[in-house]
């Protein structure tokens, strides 16, 4: 019984994280240099990418490391930084 209590527990888990509206009310990561809304957001409107939808943008910043930025289409077709993972260039063999 207790077994079928976590099994449903869990689906309900699941099953609400698949449900939930995406929130767009967050004001994101700060942009740094070579991020793309890096001195405001881009001229051009991604207009044919659906709102929502997400895509990477990688580049190396000032200190030589390599930065990888997850990017959010708004509802208004700006860019929203979701997420930013920084990693040192690694040359050779450690």
């Amino acid at each position: 019984m207790k077994t079928k209590a976590l099994a449903f527990l869990f689906c309900l888990v699941v099953v609400t994280g698949c449900t939930t509206a995406k929130d767009f009310s967050s004001p994101g990561i700060e942009p740094i240099p070579g991020s793309i809304t890096y001195g405001g957001q881009p001229r051009t409107k991604l207009t044919k990418s659906p709102i929502g939808s997400s895509f990477p943008h990688n580049f190396i910043d000032q200190y030589g490391q390599q930065v990888e930025e997850t990017y959010i289409i708004q509802p208004d077709r700006s860019l929203k930084i979701a997420h930013r993972e920084i990693k040192p260039i690694r040359f050779g063999r450690d």
